[in-house]
């Protein structure tokens, strides 16, 4: 505890400098207008922005683009709230119980409760992530090739079964981000594969393009038939003040909300997502005033969000304790330390302990400067949702297209990202969902190199994985999701999402 102590106080010493203090800032104050924007979600923000990070240091880099993240995920429920329209993923939920309560003039109270809730869940989440990322690191130091090729089936087998869509969807998802992954040189021959004499696609095909394509480019595309915004409902300072009922009821939900979120972010897929349908429908479930979910229930406000801004600290836990992404978000995090010469592992905490922890410690810096914003500012935010979509579209296509071509400074990537901003729209049409996509593709690489170094190890007997303990436990753990997965289908019921209320649509 007193090594943690000390850890800590490293990172407040690294967050409270001015340089990074400012990027941290910066990134809260770019990620609430991501998430305030309609057709901006945090993984297209992230991707935008990466190339901006460039001439910084690894810690200030990782700073600004994790306050984009937990941004994005406070600024989406302004517009949630006040317009009924998600500004992105994680707050759809929201949409339901927060816009039934801006009808009856309540919009105030739902802004403020659900700020409050989003500092609760963070400052909570993020504590959790300094106490449980180190231990996991060290134990992640026993893995060796076998333990990394079931972790990483692992992760997309429970993608796939918590999930939101058909587990069948969710898989041919995953397999297309695999198969887009093998694209490129051969880490272990130094062959070159399927590039079709394109020498750009050598290095692989990137996250970035895919990313603002599939999510930036697709949203666009869905919604580009809107001419003009709707009202705008903008409330007053002096009615964000809450009531002592709205806050005594919200109490509960944020804590469990912050609980659930925590854990079922640190499971790989789009957790937030994820946890803030289950945190909404177990809230149904449990309150003793269900019927009034639907039609303005502080609990459907506080419970969701609390839930989805815990699960993007808890997404982090993975990535900083085992070098492994949990979600496409956390992906091209990793990404971004790998351009600066970083490698994420187990090992991260113990060579870059100034970078995890001050980029710990910018978490808690970071949740108090969002609560400022979202609260006094929050009329300043909705104005920009009165830009008409004629105007304010063109200028988003113009940044995805600017910030691809930054990276790399490629034509070829503004073309992958134009076909699968194409592709993500025809996908997204027939309810495919696209976050599988982009975590295949980052962990495609490290899964195939796993693999073939568990099977040089063996001499080709795929034995070792069930000789290993640790291999042989997440295996089975593999196998125990496809039965539970198939087991309803098989007895005729519904499935997990039944039991949650995640079958059941907003409004």
């Amino acid at each position: 505890m007193i090594e943690t102590l000390q850890n800590l106080a490293l990172g407040f010493s690294v967050a409270l400098s001015p340089h990074v203090l400012f990027y941290a800032v910066l990134g809260c104050i770019v990620g609430t207008l991501v998430g305030v924007l309609p057709g901006l979600g945090p993984l297209a923000g992230i991707s935008l922005l990466l190339p901006l990070t460039f001439g910084l240091s690894p810690t200030t880099a990782i700073v600004l683009l994790a306050g984009i993240y937990y941004g994005a995920m406070y600024g989406g429920s302004t517009t949630s709230i006040l317009m009924r329209i998600p500004g992105e993923a994680a707050s759809v939920m929201t949409c339901v119980d927060g816009y039934a309560m801006t009808q009856k003039g309540r919009a105030g109270p739902a802004l403020a409760i659900a700020a409050l809730g989003s500092f609760v869940a963070g400052t909570l989440s993020v504590v959790a992530l300094m106490l449980l990322a180190p231990p996991l690191a060290a134990f992640a130091l026993r893995f060796g090739p076998p333990e990394y090729t079931a972790l990483l089936l692992l992760g997309l087998i429970i993608l796939a079964y918590m999930s939101s869509g058909a587990m069948p969807k969710t898989l041919a998802m995953a397999t297309l981000g695999l198969v887009l992954g093998t694209i490129g040189i051969d880490a272990m021959s130094g062959f070159i594969r399927f590039t079709h004499g394109v020498t750009e696609l050598g290095d692989g095909i990137g996250i970035v393009p895919v990313a603002v394509g599939l999510f930036g480019l697709s949203e666009i595309l869905l919604t580009a038939g809107k001419d003009t915004p709707p009202q705008v409902y903008k409330p007053k300072l002096r009615e964000l003040v809450p009531s002592g009922e709205d806050v005594r009821r919200s109490i509960a939900p944020t804590l469990r909300g912050s609980v659930l979120g925590f854990f079922i972010g640190i499971i790989p897929g789009s957790a937030h997502i994820i946890s803030s349908f289950v945190s909404y429908g177990i809230e149904k479930r449990i309150s003793k005033r269900p019927e009034e979910f639907g039609h303005g229930a502080v609990e459907g406000v506080a419970g969701p969000e609390s839930a989805n801004n815990a699960a993007a600290s808890g997404a982090f836990v993975p990535m900083l304790a085992l070098g492994v992404p949990s979600g496409p978000i956390p992906a091209v995090m990793m990404a971004a330390l790998m351009i600066h010469g970083v490698a994420p592992g187990p090992l991260l905490m113990e060579q870059q302990p100034a970078l995890v922890w001050g980029f710990i410690a910018s978490m808690y810096v970071g949740n108090i400067v969002l609560l400022i914003l979202n609260l006094p500012m929050v009329g300043l935010f909705v104005n920009l949702l009165r830009i008409p979509y004629s105007y304010l579209y063109p200028c988003i296509v113009v940044f995805c297209v600017i910030g691809v071509y930054a990276v790399n400074s490629s034509v070829v990537d503004v073309w992958i990202m134009i076909v699968t901003g194409a592709v993500g729209y025809f996908l997204r049409k027939l309810d495919f969902d696209m976050a599988p996509v982009v975590l295949g593709l980052i962990l495609s690489p490290m899964l195939e190199l796993s693999l073939r170094q568990s099977l040089a190890m063996s001499a080709g007997d795929y034995g070792i994985f069930l000789h290993r303990p640790i291999a042989a436990t997440m295996l089975a753990a593999v196998v125990m999701l496809f039965v539970l997965s198939l087991w309803p289908l098989i007895r005729g019921g519904g499935d997990w999402r039944s039991r949650v209320g995640l079958d059941e649509k907003p409004g």
